[in-house]
């Protein structure tokens, strides 16, 4: 029996596997992976799939998992540019009721499907670059 593969579900698994295809490439060219955090790179054009790992690797994180449980995956990057929370959800509805808890302590968070970036609003955009998604403000008190 073959399965019709959604639209979300196949972008997932290309984006997944992307990495995987361009490490294959035996350093003919150095300066693609510079290419692939530039602005005007086609993986930018796209949102991040929701995994953390995933998500880690297209901002330029060594990621450490401190969350795993059911209901989301949490992990923490470290960088030059600033400090990060990846926060991952099975389902989108998990991820918007995450998302109404973080309004009481306000604050801007970059928002893709199934998964929310926490960081200072400085570093938000220059993630927003790198994996897609929107930037939202989720203050109680707007």
């Amino acid at each position: 029996m073959v399965r019709k593969l959604s639209r979300g579900a196949a972008l997932a698994v290309t984006l997944a596997v992307l990495p995987l295809v361009a490490a294959c490439g035996g350093g003919e060219d150095d300066k693609a992976a510079e290419r692939a955090t530039d602005e005007s790179s086609p993986v930018a054009a796209v949102v991040a799939p929701a995994k953390v790992e995933v998500i880690a690797q297209l901002t330029g994180c060594e990621v450490k998992i401190r969350t795993e449980a059911e209901e989301l995956r949490e992990g923490v990057c470290q960088t030059a540019e600033g400090d990060y929370l990846i926060t991952t959800f099975p389902e989108d509805e998990l991820k918007e009721v995450w998302l109404e808890a973080a309004a009481v302590y306000g604050g801007k968070y970059l928002v893709g499907p199934r998964w929310a970036i926490s960081a200072k609003p400085k570093v938000l955009e220059p993630l927003r670059v790198k994996v897609g998604g929107t930037i939202q403000d989720v203050s109680v008190y707007k």
